[in-house]
């Protein structure tokens, strides 16, 4: 190698948007004589050998990422998290309306029938018969059934725009991108 030289390098740089990884190309300037470049990903070159392992290493075919495939990226990571959100919002109901069944439950096995019982609306309890307890918690449960339905089905469409997207990108990118989840 010369004194100066400039080498094209192929690297995977893994940034982090939902866990996508993108393929790009970048410059390398420095010397052959031991002093080291610092790349985007943080990786330090000592020497010309070293950079011609890395490219040897690097064996993923050149593949240009365009700015609409940036965009399908991107697209990708919004969706992806939004569908982790949706995900724990729905755990977050379905607790809820365990707690409200539990409730119910408990209701009914008093023995007393005109025993009032207190019903908390916002940060205020007031007290009710037990029928109309019953009855208040009977809609609350209903609510949130109705609540639990429509984000389930915001998660299908939003694994449906998923799907199509990994489709359109493992087209073009192939290996050279992950789009699965990792698991924690």
């Amino acid at each position: 190698f010369s004194e100066n030289f400039r080498a094209a390098v192929i690297f995977t740089r893994e940034f982090f948007l939902g866990g996508v990884r993108g393929v790009y190309a970048a410059q390398a300037s420095g010397s052959g004589s031991g002093s080291g470049s610092v790349f985007e990903n943080g990786r330090v070159e000592e020497s010309g050998k070293e950079m011609a392992a890395t490219m040897k290493k690097a064996a993923v075919e050149d593949v240009n990422v365009t700015f609409e495939d940036q965009q399908k990226i991107n697209k990708f990571a919004r969706n992806n998290n939004r569908l982790i959100e949706l995900k724990e919002e729905i755990e977050l109901k379905k607790k809820q309306l365990q707690n409200l069944e539990d409730a119910c439950d408990d209701i009914m096995m008093l023995d007393d029938d005109t025993m009032l019982v207190p019903y908390q609306i916002g940060e205020v309890f007031i007290s009710h018969s037990q029928d109309e307890t019953q009855e208040m918690l009977e809609a609350a449960k209903q609510s949130f059934q109705d609540e639990i339905q429509a984000l389930q089905t915001r998660v299908e469409t939003i694994q449906q725009v998923l799907s199509d997207l990994k489709v359109q990108l493992y087209a073009k990118f192939g290996n050279n991108i992950n789009l699965e989840a990792e698991d924690n």
